[in-house]
């Protein structure tokens, strides 16, 4: 079984008064804001960076993969953002692009669940019923089967059409055809027809570990297929950036290759010829921000 939080690391969490979930570890919007201090973007009322639609679009849209993101992640510091182990992905041939809301359970026991105020209220649709348009729901449900399922085919349905993204449960689904004819992308550890039980919601939008990631409240989440990258919030800008500018180099090369007129080394990778050089940075320059 993946190891959990400890009880120490959540004495930095606080309990605030809001309805319906006010028992449940959470960050206040100042402690969140603190954490994600990096990100110079807009933040939603309880402090989660939000990354802007349009930026989140590109990821989608452009011909961008895991690896192509990567080396500047890891880069920054961010050596472990990476997870790959043992996922099964619904719909893989479409990407999972969005702003992680992160949810987290615990194995449940009487005074644990008794303390929290959950028992009968507090479950899965607590969750849920806070999603946002382009949220993607990231679940730590310790990697539970049997009675470890999030979600069935009709709320998973409520959450394709309220985020219009996708899931990442490390944890279980049911009536995985159903949600698979949805054509929302998943990555989950199984399925099991029976429903959630056995397990504690503790908090929402806490850093939470999925694999052997730490995935912050807000954090891009992207999968690729078979992987998962969950992207720190400031670098997102400078990858799309970097990759624009990539992409344009490419379509400008092979636009000189398909004139016939030049060997592959005046063109690639540097051109030698300055007016070449000149023309392909500007070709660079014209085609930023258009994709």
């Amino acid at each position: 079984m993946k190891r959990l939080i400890s009880w120490a690391s959540l004495i930095l969490l606080s309990t605030t008064v809001q309805p319906g979930w006010a028992q449940l570890w959470k960050l206040t919007p100042e402690e969140l804001t603190k954490a994600t201090a990096k990100s110079t973007f807009e933040r939603f009322p309880d402090g989660r960076p939000k990354v802007p639609d349009h930026l989140l679009k590109k990821l989608r849209e452009m011909d961008i993969g895991i690896e192509d993101m990567i080396g500047q992640v890891r880069a920054a510091g961010f050596t472990s953002q990476y997870e790959a182990h043992d996922w099964k992905v619904l719909n893989p041939q479409k990407k999972l692009v969005g702003r992680a809301f992160t949810v987290q359970f615990m194995p449940a026991r009487p005074d644990l669940s008794e303390m929290l105020d959950v028992r009968g209220r507090m479950r899965n649709q607590t969750a849920i019923d806070m999603l946002q348009p382009n949220d993607v729901v990231v679940v730590d449900l310790f990697g539970k089967q049997e009675g470890g399922t999030f979600v069935g085919d009709k709320l998973a349905y409520y959450v394709w059409k309220t985020t219009g993204t996708g899931m990442v449960i490390d944890g279980s689904m049911f009536y995985l055809s159903n949600i698979e004819k949805t054509g929302m992308p998943a990555f989950y550890r199984s399925t099991h027809p029976s429903a959630l039980s056995g397990a504690t919601l503790t908090g929402i939008n806490i850093p939470v570990q999925i694999g052997g990631v730490t995935v912050m409240p807000g954090d891009v989440v992207f999968g690729d297929r078979e992987a998962l990258l969950f992207v720190p919030p400031h670098l997102v800008e400078g990858i799309v950036n970097s990759f624009e500018s990539t992409q344009a180099r490419f379509e400008w090369i092979k636009k000189k290759f398909d004139e016939g007129k030049y060997k592959s080394g005046e063109i690639y990778g540097r051109p030698r010829d300055p007016a070449l050089l000149k023309e392909m940075e500007e070709y660079i320059k014209s085609r930023q921000g258009k994709k």
